[in-house]
């Protein structure tokens, strides 16, 4: 069967992978409200389309902290890649590099730092998590700089594992012939089989819940790679994020996997936005499955987005081939959406050309002005 979109690639990875490793990947927190609204959200924007716009030539490349990439579509931390394939983060790694865009390697990745900087040349971010062992973080930040990592995303929404009963039911942990590579050298790298979760209870052992805005800074003194605040939702967390340094704020609601009832990210962007002021980029994360989205969260704002379900998805259909299809076809889509918008360049993509639903509550002078 021939892939025409990326949402076909869910169908064949649930066929594809073990069922404990499906769930891990596909499920949400608790009633998986939030999992359902990251999509449903952006079918309530609507576009106003301008036409009779010579679009013979679009432009779509962009940069994101002084790094230029082909597109604004860029591939977000998603733990533990190697569950869904072989090659795991190799494969992603070369997919993001052969596409000219930016990957972000998770600490929970089963390839190191320095396997994945070793695949060829190619932006990199990497995700961080905070260990209560603060020297674990500064090795690691080390490691990630030394291996050409151009930036950090600290992941600030998860001082605890939000509950996925899924992976409750299923007693999810790590298959043993896998690591956590980049922590096997410090003990930490496996994860033990336990009555709920594995995955919880490792984070209840390693991860920080003390973490906090003194944090962010004490970060900025140990590198000098800019730090993405990764998992903000509200206007008041955008400015503290700022004031404590951020270089980029990721909106993000972790995939909704963490806290259950909160906003899709496509309906926290613009407040989020509106409180950057323009000071720093902010980078929209969570739902986006076609080139329309990727339109309707530029309208709104952001720099750019991040995908992570369609990467693992598509990796375990079919490889580093999956990866490049997927980047291949949101590439494409946005393309086209941009041409039938008319807007020829991101600079051109404005709050004007799409109507929300909470446009309609105000009268459409007003909603202009």
């Amino acid at each position: 069967m021939e892939i025409t979109n990326v949402t076909e690639y869910d169908a064949i990875a649930r066929q594809k992978l073990p069922k404990m490793v499906y769930d891990y990947y596909a499920s949400g927190a608790e009633d998986q409200w939030t999992l359902q609204e990251n999509r449903n959200a952006f079918s309530r924007i609507l576009f106003r389309p301008r036409i009779l716009i010579d679009v013979s030539k679009i432009d779509m490349t962009t940069t994101v902290l002084g790094f230029k990439i082909s597109m604004p579509i860029m591939i977000a931390p998603t733990a533990m890649q190697k569950m869904a394939h072989p090659e795991g983060e190799y494969a992603t790694a070369r997919a993001a590099s052969a596409a000219g865009t930016i990957m972000t390697l998770s600490s929970w990745a089963t390839s190191s730092v320095e396997e994945v900087a070793s695949t060829g040349p190619g932006i990199r971010f990497f995700q961080l998590y905070v260990y209560k062992d603060r020297n674990v973080v500064a090795q690691l930040v080390r490691r990630a700089e030394r291996a050409g990592f151009k930036a950090i995303a600290l992941t600030v929404d998860t001082p605890r594992l939000g509950r996925r009963e899924a992976d409750i039911k299923n007693r999810f942990t790590l298959p043993p012939f896998l690591t956590l590579k980049n922590f096997e050298g410090l003990d930490l790298g496996k994860m033990d089989k336990a009555d709920d979760s594995g995955l919880a209870s490792y984070v209840a052992g390693q991860i920080d819940r003390s973490l906090s805005w003194k944090d962010v800074k004490w970060l900025q003194t140990i590198t000098k790679l800019p730090i993405l605040v990764k998992g903000v939702l509200t206007a008041e967390d955008a400015r503290l994020s700022i004031q404590a340094g951020a270089a980029g704020i990721i909106v993000s609601n972790h995939g909704a996997r963490q806290l259950d009832y909160v906003p899709a990210t496509i309906m926290a962007l613009e407040e989020v936005v509106k409180a950057a002021q323009g000071r720093v980029p902010v980078f929209l994360d969570g739902g986006v499955r076609r080139g329309t989205d990727v339109f309707k969260a530029l309208a709104l704002g952001a720099s750019g987005i991040f995908i992570g379900r369609p990467v693992v998805f598509s990796l375990a259909a079919e490889g580093e081939i999956g990866v490049r299809k997927v980047l291949q076809m949101l590439r494409e889509e946005f393309e086209l959406t941009m041409a039938l918008s008319g807007c020829r360049s991101l600079k051109e993509i404005t709050r004007d050309h799409i109507l929300t639903d909470w446009d309609i509550s105000r009268p459409q002078s007003v909603a202009r002005l």
